[in-house]
């Protein structure tokens, strides 16, 4: 059995869990299983998302001088351009160049992914006449990567001329995803009707009524304001799939409630809450948020309390929610109520959610208002479960509470070192009241 079967039959989730990774390599080891070319470059990718970069290069130090072909050379370049480590990137390209490894397009394809996601999109033209002069055929996810790196640079006169240039080729032939792609590239410039039209391509393509491809086709409908055709779509996904997703409810949801269609938003929310077999809290979130920003906090309430009645459990977000609601109006003895249940939320979902800066600012300087030491005491101890460093400005804003409460404490100063935190002057001379002994 080969590594890629082991993977097709045990799932693909385990890469990115450690214990399951070294629990896999056990297995393989103690089966006596032979790994082939494409196995190892696999397990490559798998020991740098296990256990990071550095062992993956090891990992590959290590290998058999035959197993060093295009396969584990392209999978370490994939893992430095996954990491967007550019010099090594460019480094072991150049290698492969040398020796010849470079023939196909997914390595080129992993650079100029690289480079678009650290603002260099303008390098990525070279790499498209150097795969030209070197005869490396492009395909589909090379002239998605060539067209989104000219939209950034705004270049949408060439990113027509990219679609031009792959319908001339005809090898390569455009899928769905390439004129969402093109959809997408024509909305952020403001180009709607060739949007829509690049949308008609999509719907086209869309075969094998691929579930992405519908959210895709609401999303930017929506985003070019035409609601018609949301429903229209809407209409159309429901009939290919007769079983709907949350995250489809989720979308759609989304989307109405951005082009003020909250009676639509509210149907398609009665509609998944009467069908789902699973609560899924992201769907009610979404439902919330459109309620509270329209200011009906009793319709957010009510379903906050109905998703707990259906057993959804409210996360992070949740309070979130309610936090900037009430962080509108000025409320903020709810906003820190709410920030303390989503960051408690957070952990107890095992995961780390923090309020923004302007936000624990706020509640600092409420504090200091209400002279409530205590308070804020307990909210800077609660913060520090979630976040090592608070910066200066919530702990001068402690010192400053103290002072407006005429409280003192001796160990202020001492605090402030193990805190790593150089007080500006106006605070050194509370300071001097704070720290004195009653």
């Amino acid at each position: 059995m080969s590594l890629r079967q082991y993977v097709l039959q045990n799932g693909e989730n385990y890469i990115y869990k450690v214990s399951f990774f070294c629990k896999l390599s056990e297995t393989m080891a103690r089966r006596g299983m032979n790994l082939t070319l494409s196995d190892q470059a696999i397990r490559l990718d798998l020991v740098a998302k296990a256990r990071g970069i550095a062992s993956a290069e090891e990992y590959f130090i290590n290998l058999p001088e035959p197993t060093k072909n295009h396969l584990t050379y392209g999978a370490l370049l994939n893992c430095y351009c996954k990491e967007l480590m550019t010099d090594k990137a460019e480094g072991l390209m150049e290698k492969m160049k040398e020796l010849k490894f470079a023939s196909s397009p997914m390595a080129y394809n992993s650079l100029m992914t690289l480079y678009t996601k650290t603002d260099q999109p303008e390098k990525v033209p070279s790499i498209i006449q150097e795969m030209k002069a070197n005869d490396v055929l492009p395909d589909c996810y090379t002239y998605n990567v060539w067209m989104r790196a000219l939209a950034a640079i705004n270049d949408i006169s060439g990113v027509q001329r990219v679609i031009e240039e792959m319908k001339r080729d005809g090898r390569v032939m455009a899928d769905w995803t390439t004129y969402s792609n093109l959809a997408s590239i024509y909305v952020d410039a403001g180009m709607f009707q060739k949007a829509e039209g690049a949308l008609k391509e999509l719907e086209k393509r869309n075969t094998d009524q691929d579930l992405g491809a519908y959210h895709f086709l609401i999303t930017l409908y929506g985003r070019t304001g035409n609601l018609v055709e949301v429903h229209r779509i809407w209409r159309s996904l429901k009939l290919a799939h007769s079983k709907m997703a949350n995250i489809s409810y989720l979308n759609m949801i989304q989307v109405l409630v951005n082009l003020k269609d909250l009676p639509g938003a509210e149907a398609r929310f009665k509609e998944w809450e009467s069908k789902c077999s699973t609560y899924d809290i992201r769907v009610a979130n979404a439902m919330i948020r459109a309620y509270a920003k329209e200011g009906m906090l009793d319709k957010a309430e009510g379903v906050k309390k109905h998703a707990k009645m259906r057993g959804g459990r409210l996360n992070a977000k949740t309070w979130q929610i309610f936090m900037e609601y009430y962080m509108s109006k000025g409320d903020m003895k709810m906003v820190h109520w709410c920030a303390d249940r989503a960051i408690k939320k957070g952990r107890s979902h095992g995961r780390i959610w923090v309020p923004p800066c302007e936000v624990i600012q706020a509640i600092m300087a409420f504090f200091e208002e209400q002279k409530d030491v205590a308070g804020a005491e307990k909210f800077i101890e609660l913060l520090q479960k979630v976040e090592m460093d608070l910066g200066p400005e919530i702990f001068e804003a402690l010192i400053r509470t103290y002072a407006a409460a005429g409280k003192n404490s001796p160990g202020m100063r001492r605090r402030l070192k193990m805190e790593n935190v150089v007080a500006s002057q106006a605070t050194e001379k509370l300071l001097d009241t704070v720290c004195s002994m009653i």
